[in-house]
């Protein structure tokens, strides 16, 4: 019986080669790490007058020398003159991811969830679709966050960044104590329940106090509360849209117009009450003064 040779058998033997010629090249070849440059004058960091590794490289004479921890092969931050002041690079690195994250703290860490929830459901009660648009809803609520938390900005700012950089804080008593103004205002807004919560889940006791409420509970509590006072607030102010919606739908039924969509009728109507109603400072006055009862 005849065998062929196929083409899979060709691409097969083309590899074995093609392995064996790079196994043939490489056979007896050594890789050395030259360097005629001294120790002292190489790019390690440091000065010259103190080095920054325990033992040089390339003395470690077994495995147990090998994992013990060396300095060269670690990161360390120095602070400047121990004035709690960090190094410049490091900083822009600091405010570069603060910077990234900056806009998840600001929607679940400050009251930006509620206002553009509530503004969303007055344009969409509206039904006017794309008016006002995405940027201008996120720009009112970007403006009415930041008249609602500048007391809790000026806070952190003259409680931790002035001592901070005045040299009378370290970083870490500087972001505690930038974290005490957020709490606080988080804990005003939060409900007890959702702490009580939150608490039992993770199996800890809490006695009540804010101190003692970890951060990781206090702003799923305080996302919880900010969801729910938004929808309440959104059912308030759908309530007069949906009276309108109804009036115009039956009054259409009575004519024996049925295939007019009510809502094409009841649009111009409810704007014409949001008008007259000054409807805009009643929805901004009203969530801006729940931050405040």
């Amino acid at each position: 019986m005849k065998r062929y040779f196929s083409g899979y058998h060709l691409a097969k033997l083309i590899c074995l080669l093609m392995m064996a010629g790079i196994l043939y090249l490489n056979w007896g070849s050594t890789a050395y790490a030259v360097n005629d440059t001294p120790y002292r004058e190489s790019n390690l960091t440091g000065t010259s007058d103190e080095r920054t590794n325990v033992d040089p490289p390339g003395t470690s004479e077994d495995a147990d020398d090998l994992a013990e921890l060396n300095i060269a092969n670690t990161v360390t931050v120095t602070y400047n003159d121990g004035n709690g002041n960090v190094n410049g690079a490091l900083r822009i690195l600091v405010i570069l991811t603060l910077i990234a994250i900056a806009p998840s703290l600001i929607i679940m860490l400050t009251s930006f969830t509620r206002i553009i929830i509530v503004l969303h459901f007055t344009r969409q009660a509206l039904n006017t679709q794309s008016a006002p648009p995405n940027t201008v809803l996120i720009g009112i609520a970007l403006f009415l966050t930041f008249y609602v938390m500048q007391p809790t900005l000026t806070a952190v700012y003259t409680e931790a960044v002035l001592p901070f950089e005045a040299g009378e804080l370290s970083q870490e008593e500087a972001l505690e104590a930038a974290a005490v103004p957020i709490r606080q205002f988080m804990y005003s807004q939060t409900q007890k329940s959702d702490v009580n919560f939150f608490m039992d889940l993770s199996r800890t006791e809490w006695n009540g106090e804010l101190d003692d409420i970890p951060i990781s509970v206090l702003v799923p509590a305080f996302i919880i509360n900010e969801l729910r006072q938004a929808f309440i607030i959104g059912f308030l102010i759908y309530i007069p849209f949906i009276v309108i919606d109804m009036v115009v739908a039956s009054t259409l039924m009575s004519m024996g117009m049925m295939m007019l969509p009510p809502t094409t009728i009841s649009m111009p109507f409810k704007i014409l009450l949001f008008v007259l109603a000054d409807g805009w400072y009643l929805v901004i006055k009203g969530v801006v003064e729940t931050f405040y009862y």
